[in-house]
């Protein structure tokens, strides 16, 4: 039987890719902390709108699309089945991809009320 590793491929990439970028976003918050004029007045580099961004993406993203690859995997393993319906899958993937996408711009910006 074949199962549908492409999502759970896809999912880990987008794991790994949203684990580097939110730990960045974290260091580079830390590194404020140390030194509070770094940001050198540009808004969405402010502290307050990085470490919205930096936890939703650990959290949200980074976690979520581990727990995606996960789910896809252990699924399809257990139940010796394949995924009911790969566009299905592939709807999850780029919806949630596009709504971390969509924070990532946003909450920089300020746009999170």
């Amino acid at each position: 039987m074949t199962y549908n590793y492409k999502i759970v491929r896809q999912f880990s990439i987008m794991t790994v890719i949203w684990g580097v970028i939110g730990m960045l976003v974290g260091v580079i918050i830390a590194a404020q902390l140390m030194f509070p004029d770094m940001a050198y007045g540009v808004s969405w580099l402010a502290y307050g709108r990085l470490r919205p961004l930096h936890t939703n993406a650990v959290i949200f993203a980074f976690g979520g699309s581990a727990l995606f690859a996960t789910s896809y995997y252990v699924v399809q393993r257990t139940c010796h089945a394949r995924l009911f319906s790969d566009k299905l899958a592939a709807f999850t993937f780029w919806g949630w991809q596009a709504v971390i996408v969509l924070a990532v711009i946003t909450l920089p910006l300020g746009i999170y009320q």
